[in-house]
């Protein structure tokens, strides 16, 4: 099984264009982790600003917007990065992920523009200006901590590790994290608290897996709100619907067991840079303001074991049923969502 590092590895083909593979087993059925994908594009830049661009010295992405226009395949993908903006203390590329589609042994498939996005570079450590206290902090307040070590081994009274995965055989990617709860049930409706770390011993979070960590957490639909509700809300639906049939219906009742959650959007406002060698552990708390007719707002911060921000994130996802995802792409190579 490729480990993450491997999973998001880069290859340059010239000074603008770079070279990814996506792995099944980092997949959610049949379409790439959405976090992957953001991850290796990280990854990309990365090396865009270490080789093309390294006379500028911006090493770390501060913000990043991703669309997700098709759905990804696991496979070959083409990164090529454009320089937007190039300045003293920050500079934009825009992105464009391909990917050819798969039409047997075609290899002249015009390749078709998965995900885009804008990535603005600066050096963290270079930063100077203002900085004042705003004060702010989570509340409500996560449980307490009282070492990570204690939680690993499950002795902390709070936090325990997840042990059950829903839907393990659909959500590939999501077994190569330890994800620790609290103990109590998460009382708050559209909120979800974790700590997470690989579970590969001495894998650790750099920079680029960020954009893993904003796109993996228990899904809110499944742990905040009643299955009995989950099925109120698609029978409703699907009585307003004039298409609507009781084999629709049965349908849309079973997608409780595995929906699908595909990205539209995201964005990573990155604050701070992790340790040199990583960080085991990172705490993420996930909100959502509104769930209405299958699509969902999520907002998330990601803090350190010092309690730090690190960065907080946005995304736009749609709710659907797992066979949308497991259907073959269409014809023409349109992967459609």
């Amino acid at each position: 099984m490729a480990s993450f590092a491997e999973a998001t590895a880069i290859k340059a083909v010239d000074p603008r264009t770079y070279t990814a593979y996506f792995h099944d087993g980092w997949a959610i059925g049949n379409v790439p982790h959405g976090g992957v994908v953001t991850s290796t594009v990280l990854a990309a830049v990365k090396l865009h600003f270490e080789t093309t661009l390294s006379s500028y010295n911006q090493p770390h992405t501060i913000n990043l917007h991703l669309e997700f226009l098709r759905r990804t395949s696991v496979g070959p993908a083409t990164i090529t990065v454009q320089n937007v903006k190039l300045g003293r203390q920050t500079s934009t590329v825009h992105v464009i992920l391909t990917q050819s589609p798969s039409q047997g042994d075609n290899d002249s498939a015009t390749p078709t523009t998965c995900v885009v996005g804008y990535l603005t570079q600066s050096n963290l450590f270079a930063e100077t200006g203002v900085s004042l206290s705003t004060r702010w902090t989570l509340h409500p307040p996560p449980p307490p901590l009282s070492s990570t070590a204690k939680m690993r081994r499950g002795d902390d009274p709070n936090w325990a590790l997840q042990k059950d995965i829903p839907f393990p055989k659909f959500r590939k990617a999501s077994q190569h994290v330890n994800i620790f709860l609290p103990r109590e049930k998460q009382t708050a409706e559209a909120k979800v608290d974790e700590w997470l770390c690989f579970s590969k011993p001495g894998e650790k979070f750099t920079q680029e897996s960020l954009g893993f960590v904003a796109d993996t957490f228990p899904q809110i639909v499944e742990n905040c709100f009643p299955a009995a509700e989950v099925r109120a809300s698609l029978s409703d639906n699907a009585e307003h619907t004039e298409s609507s049939s009781q084999e629709t219906l049965a349908q849309q009742k079973k997608q409780v067991a595995t929906f699908w959650y595909p990205t539209l959007l995201l964005n990573l406002d990155i604050k701070k840079t992790l340790p040199s060698d990583g960080a085991e552990f990172l705490f993420v708390r996930i909100r959502s303001k509104t769930i209405k007719k299958g699509r969902m707002d999520i907002e998330l911060v990601i803090l350190d074991e010092d309690g730090d921000l690190v960065a907080s994130s946005t995304h736009v996802a749609l709710i659907l049923g797992s066979e949308r995802n497991l259907k073959r792409s269409g014809q023409n190579g349109e992967s459609k969502i």
